[in-house]
């Protein structure tokens, strides 16, 4: 009977010391890039990385004629802001132009809130994108295009993930579904 009893006890034990839940997109703690960046916000303000320490900083590389990858994937951190309801106020989507050239402030301002009233846009000169860009390990290559105007931009098409205390977790590749982002974002909050 003792032994039962211990039985029991050590699979109770063992069971509150195991981490139930985990991240279902790439754990990147710990990688020594991206650390941050000083950009213009779609309000014409300068804002850093380090003024979203708080709350949970989703930052997505993408830019306003992309037309596929970029509305997708704006469109599922709109309906991962929905999933999380009141939670959603503890979340900061920010999203990285990599086409500085088109992507004005005015542009941002129209572009980035009509997915979501509190996603932020940003942006600066050719020569800060590019450095950001490759800080965070970003791949863009300019595509020509009929003329000057109607070039594309192959990019990378994931999001990195900062906690509340500003340290880069996690990498969502393009086209993880709003459940699970939501599920991750929890767990960060």
């Amino acid at each position: 009977m003792r032994f039962l009893w211990l039985l029991m006890l050590m699979s109770v034990l063992l069971g509150c010391t195991q981490k139930s839940e985990t991240f279902t997109a790439t754990d990147v703690t710990g990688a020594d890039f991206a650390h941050g960046f000083s950009l213009t916000a779609q309000d014409g303000t300068q804002k850093s990385l380090q003024d979203f320490k708080g709350k949970v900083a989703v930052v997505f590389f993408g830019y306003t004629h992309c037309p596929d990858i970029c509305p997708t994937t704006m469109h599922d951190l709109a309906n991962v802001m929905k999933l999380l309801g009141k939670d959603s106020q503890q979340v900061q989507v920010l999203f990285v132009t990599l086409d500085p050239e088109r992507d004005t402030v005015a542009v941002l301002k129209q572009y980035v809130p009509g997915f979501d009233p509190s996603f932020i846009g940003l942006t600066g000169s050719s020569k800060q994108i590019e450095a950001v860009a490759q800080q965070f390990k970003i791949y863009t290559q300019k595509q020509a295009g009929k003329d000057a105007q109607q070039y594309s931009i192959d990019h990378s098409a994931g999001a990195y993930v900062y906690d509340k205390q500003g340290l880069l977790r996690l990498y969502f590749k393009y086209a993880q579904s709003p459940e699970d982002m939501a599920h991750d974002l929890k767990l960060l909050m």
